[in-house]
């Protein structure tokens, strides 16, 4: 479990795990950008998470060499983490010493070697489809090498953590030539997992969740009017939570924040609490510009909101169990 700070008591009743977050950016050391701006506030940025409902969290590995730091991390702190290699990085299988297959036996030797016990590997990812962002991997790179990872997924029988972005025909045709067309992949051998920051049409998510899988929701899948209607459409028993800090901040900008502003003020002040400068950095206090995991009360009351017929605790229990139930969590389903 994250340590709890004395000086910022938990609130009873609201529970969250992070699906999505990226705790190995070094901005949580204190570098911006490669930039020393402040000390490092690693530990204080678990404590106020812990303050506000976080019991626990899954560190994403986008990479090979980020997911064994993941790994180590989850392993220090009790968390979880995933193994796999983001579309945008791709091309590092093809790189690799070895090739593709060199780079993915890799993968498998991590996997296999943390599957059990404290900190362990629960989702094979992140990986899936870019193409908002091919200048990092052509489609054709991303495609082979997002398709080779699926093997991971059912070998050993671990969920998915995907990514999306302007390729969900692609993405769904692989996913249904892998065996991933019903049930989420549990007859090839998978079991399901989620389309995390998922910033697509609805169309899209009745697609996706009638192939079984659930949809990750974070500040940039509640930027505009257009994603509100989409997260409206998640049903509750497909829908999981998450920050993907210290990106996806919700800033006063955004759609969302019409919402966010009917927070009570016990609740705003534990998901958004006050942020200082890079530069003017105070100990016990948030970063400005960097998300954290306090704000992933923040998506859930957003998501209570939209979709109007039931409590906050409705919608945050359903993120709850989806998550134990994917993830295999059930040690925290108490």
């Amino acid at each position: 479990m994250l340590a709890t700070s004395k000086a910022q008591p938990e609130v009873p009743g609201y529970r969250f795990i992070d699906i999505g977050v990226n705790l190995t950016d070094p901005v949580f050391r204190g570098y911006h950008h490669g930039r020393k701006k402040h000390d490092d506030d690693f530990q204080a940025m678990l404590e106020r998470s812990r303050a506000a409902g976080v019991k626990s969290m899954i560190i994403t590995g986008g990479s090979l060499h980020e997911s064994k730091e993941a790994l180590e991390l989850a392993k220090q702190h009790n968390l979880y983490a995933t193994v796999g290699c983001h579309p945008t990085r791709s091309s590092e299988f093809d790189k690799f010493k070895g090739g593709p297959e060199a780079y993915l036996a890799e993968l498998d030797k991590v996997i296999a070697a943390n599957l059990t016990g404290r900190g362990r590997v629960v989702a094979i990812g992140e990986c899936g489809l870019d193409y908002d962002r091919t200048h990092f991997a052509s489609e054709e790179v991303q495609k082979r090498n997002f398709r080779i990872q699926l093997s991971l997924a059912k070998k050993y029988h671990l969920p998915l953590f995907l990514h999306s972005r302007a390729a969900h025909r692609d993405l769904v045709q692989i996913l249904r030539e892998e065996g991933f067309a019903e049930d989420g992949g549990r007859a090839a051998g998978a079991n399901g997992g989620t389309v995390h920051s998922f910033t697509g049409s609805p169309e899209e998510v009745f697609e996706l969740t009638q192939m079984g899988f659930h949809i990750g929701i974070n500040g940039c899948s509640l930027k505009s009017a257009e994603n509100l209607f989409t997260a409206k459409s998640v049903p509750l028993d497909r829908l999981m939570l998450e920050t993907d800090a210290p990106w996806c901040s919700m800033t006063s900008t955004q759609a969302s924040r019409a919402h966010i502003n009917t927070l009570p003020a016990q609740l705003s002040s534990l998901y958004f609490p006050e942020a200082k400068k890079p530069e003017a950095f105070v100990h016990g206090k948030p970063v400005k510009g960097r998300n954290e995991s306090t704000a992933i009360g923040g998506v859930a009351w957003v998501l209570h909101k939209l979709h109007e017929d039931g409590s906050f605790e409705q919608t945050t229990e359903a993120a709850w169990k989806n998550t134990v139930e994917i993830f295999g969590l059930q040690e925290l389903n108490y």
